[in-house]
């Protein structure tokens, strides 16, 4: 059986229980990070030495980073409508997945960190702001995006990059700030919650 190893309540490891979900695949999560299930064990850091969840098991195979196992996954039941076959088609998702885990990721951080985890090292007001201001714009360029596609990010379509943003969507709404009104984004968010996937590891009540 597929292993997913990670806490439930890690945003990565809910892109990956999510994908899960849309391809019916059975899996078992374990919850590494809690108790005696340490990231600093020498078993887990043979696995990822980095020290990070998720980590996927499929076998003998083990490959860690959240977005490469949503690909990962797609790829290995053929669905293709997640992740298109087609260079052209399958490099939009890529470039949506990329841009989520390098730039939205980076401008979201400070905000989340701050304000949802309480963190003391990130009380500076104008740290804070500045990463709300980013993180603003980006969701900005989400919004366009999806203000011309109508439906998912490359089109008509759910793909596993609507995956990776969903779960980025939900922070946005989850971290309470006075958020700008961008009408695609929240039409975006309630589209994806009809979708059980999302309402059990995206839009769950954890942010």
């Amino acid at each position: 059986m597929i292993e997913v190893l990670g806490r439930a309540s890690s945003i990565n490891v809910r892109k990956v229980l999510w994908t899960c979900a849309e391809l019916n695949l059975q899996v078992r999560q374990v919850p590494w990070g809690e108790g005696d299930l340490s990231l600093r064990s020498p078993e887990f850091l043979v696995m990822n030495p980095g020290a990070l969840v998720p980590v996927l098991r499929d076998g003998a195979f083990v490959l860690r980073e959240s977005n490469a196992i949503c690909r990962y996954l797609a790829a290995r039941q053929q669905r293709t409508d997640l992740l298109p076959a087609e260079p052209a088609a399958r490099a939009k998702v890529e470039q949506w997945m990329d841009w989520q885990a390098t730039e939205l990721n980076n401008a979201w951080r400070y905000p989340f960190m701050s304000l949802v985890r309480h963190s003391a090292a990130h009380s500076d007001e104008t740290a804070l702001q500045a990463g709300i201001d980013s993180w603003t714009k980006h969701m900005k360029i989400l919004d366009d995006a999806l203000a011309g596609t109508g439906a998912f990010i490359t089109g008509a379509t759910f793909t596993v990059a609507d995956v990776v943003l969903g779960l980025s969507v939900h922070r946005w709404f989850a971290t309470p700030f006075d958020h700008p009104r961008l009408p695609a984004v929240a039409a975006y968010y309630e589209r994806l919650s009809t979708r059980p996937g999302y309402r059990a590891h995206g839009r769950n009540g954890l942010p």
